[in-house]
């Protein structure tokens, strides 16, 4: 298994990275061109809300992941690939995914502001953490040496400043940036997803021979998160809307930063590069399921 998981070798050069982070940064500022500083203070009317996501998305996922790995013992560098979507941010399109779902559009817009932000310490510190904690993948960041303050340097270019550049037009342009993100928005996501899938489609012969180590992990991780952040929320007493934000805000990871930051700092390494790969692809479409579902299940019945 050594050989055949971290010898694979995924098609994706240096040209399509920069790419990718052109793109990400994209998507991040049309996301950030919706949010408005009021986004941060509305953060105190609510706190019990925000406090709930905020330890849903910075605590619990890394513990439940840990915890996951312990359990299922999956090979060093597919674990080190759960910490990585662990460790990042919500995904950018988990406003879209809140809204289909019938949730709260604005708490999911002021965390999705608010995780943006802390990402910026905790994605790095999180993965340093948990990464250490776990011996096989503690193996893995001594061969590596990855650099937290690297990591958080490539993650305040990749999110930190489109976010501040995007709300700070909104605050002094708002009509220029509300024209702006009604195009720029479904746009960039667009690319964005396009761009997965011709890179899925390029590496369609690595994913078909080798999905086999991945795929049940992480449809389990996955559902798992999206279930955490539901019955975590329930047990909090929030309302129905906020049970569903909260599930989504939790399974929807920003794999995309999680796949830059693989080949960025570990060479595309062949189980992490995988799982990171297969979870972009996947929590999109479970996350749109869901929403999907839960869109359908509050329509009102026609008489």
């Amino acid at each position: 298994m050594i050989d055949s998981i971290d010898s694979i070798q995924i098609n994706f050069n240096s040209d399509n990275l920069w790419l990718v982070n052109l793109t990400l940064s994209l998507v991040m500022f049309g996301v950030a061109l919706d949010i408005k500083m009021s986004d941060f203070t509305n953060l105190l009317k609510s706190p019990k809300s925000v406090i709930v996501g905020i330890i849903s998305q910075f605590i619990l996922i890394p513990l439940v992941t840990f915890l996951m790995i312990i359990i299922i013992e999956p090979y060093p560098s597919v674990a080190l690939g759960m910490i990585m979507v662990a460790a990042c941010p919500g995904g950018n399109i988990s406003n879209f995914m809140t809204k289909l779902a019938g949730g709260n559009t604005a708490l999911s817009v002021s965390l999705t502001a608010f995780a943006s932000l802390a990402a910026l310490v905790m994605t790095p510190l999180n993965f340093a953490i948990w990464g250490s904690l776990y011996p096989p993948t503690s193996e893995i960041l001594k061969n590596v040496e990855v650099a937290p303050l690297e990591v958080a340097r490539f993650v305040l270019l990749i999110l930190g400043i489109p976010l501040i550049l995007g709300m700070m037009i909104n605050n002094y342009h708002p009509v220029f940036a509300f024209k702006t993100s009604r195009f720029l928005k479904p746009v960039s996501i667009l690319i964005f997803l396009s761009f997965i899938g011709v890179a899925f489609y390029n590496n369609l012969d690595v994913f078909l021979t080798h999905i086999h180590y991945v795929f049940a992990i992480v449809i389990a991780h996955n559902s798992l998160l999206l279930l955490v952040g539901f019955f975590f929320a329930k047990l909090n007493k929030l309302s129905y809307l906020d049970q569903k934000t909260l599930s989504i805000e939790t399974g929807i990871q920003n794999s995309g930063l999680g796949l830059l930051l693989v080949f960025s700092f570990f060479d595309g390494l062949g189980g992490m590069a995988l799982l990171v790969a297969f979870w972009a692809i996947w929590d999109i479409l479970s996350g749109l399921l869901i929403a999907y579902f839960w869109s359908e299940k509050t329509k009102p019945v026609k008489a």
